[in-house]
């Protein structure tokens, strides 16, 4: 009889093994600094972008919470005034839940060359795979569909988080929880399909890996999502997310079955 390797997604300690996995990927700037700087080059680009349009949300922010409430001009002011503030904290949870997710999708696509060069030298460094050869545009369309695919996810999910944001005295802080997990989950995705694309895992074989080590892959992606929003930290992140990826993708691969890595 085939035994299949346990679970290894399961507790906090996985859940810090992923935040680890993270954080060591930012060890390859001092290994190989000119390949991860070639990988911050579209980060600063695309973050550039995504903070000026959050910022310019932020300055505006309050005229929008009216411009979308205008039922509350007959309220008296105390509550008009609160249910506006709360109406503008739930935008922003979903503005960033959104950034975060629209930042990680354009970056990955337009720096796909230099990310390939990261995570393949961390391949490299594992232990040689035999990588399917994919082709530019197939790479191109794979990462366009990826990309919005993640983006319309992104937005779903923030609309859930908005709603969970108008909540009285905890809504801001459980929206925001809410997106870090749903937001980190879905980044983490995002980054895991190039390494287990390249080993030619059809979707179905890729959600199983994750589902069975769910913790390890949401503490991944939630120490990703937060970086993020440090302004210009996800610039020196990306290449760090990209590396650590890699990384991820192998532990992944550990806790399969012989049987279930051979579902192609």
């Amino acid at each position: 009889m085939e035994t299949t390797r346990p679970a290894q997604g399961r507790g906090l300690s996985a859940f810090g093994a992923g935040i680890g996995t993270f954080f060591r990927g930012f060890g390859l700037w001092s290994t190989s600094p000119g390949l991860m700087a070639l990988g911050a080059v579209p980060a600063l680009i695309v973050g550039v972008l995504v903070i000026g349009v959050l910022v310019l949300l932020g300055l505006n922010i309050d005229g929008i919470a009216a411009w979308i409430t205008p039922f509350a001009d007959r309220w008296e002011e105390v509550w008009r005034t609160a249910f506006r503030f709360a109406v503008a904290l739930a935008l922003l949870v979903l503005a960033i839940l959104v950034a975060v997710s629209t930042f990680t999708a354009v970056t990955l696509a337009v720096g796909d060359p230099f990310y390939e060069r990261i995570w393949l030298a961390v391949e490299r460094r594992l232990g040689s795979f035999e990588a399917v050869e994919v082709g530019f545009w197939a790479s191109v369309r794979r990462g366009i569909a990826s990309g919005l695919k993640l983006v319309s996810l992104s937005v779903a999910l923030g609309l859930g988080v908005f709603a969970l944001g108008l909540i009285p005295v905890v809504g801001g802080v459980l929206g925001f929880t809410v997106g870090a997990l749903g937001g980190g989950w879905l980044v983490a995705t995002e980054l895991l399909g190039r390494p287990l694309d390249a080993r030619n895992l059809p979707p179905a074989v890729q959600r199983s890996l994750r589902r069975r080590n769910r913790a390890r892959v949401l503490g991944f992606g939630v120490a990703v999502y937060l970086v993020f929003l440090i302004p210009f930290a996800a610039i020196l992140a990306t290449p760090a997310a990209v590396a650590g990826s890699a990384v991820l993708a192998r532990r992944l691969l550990e806790s399969a079955g012989p049987a279930e890595l051979a579902r192609r």
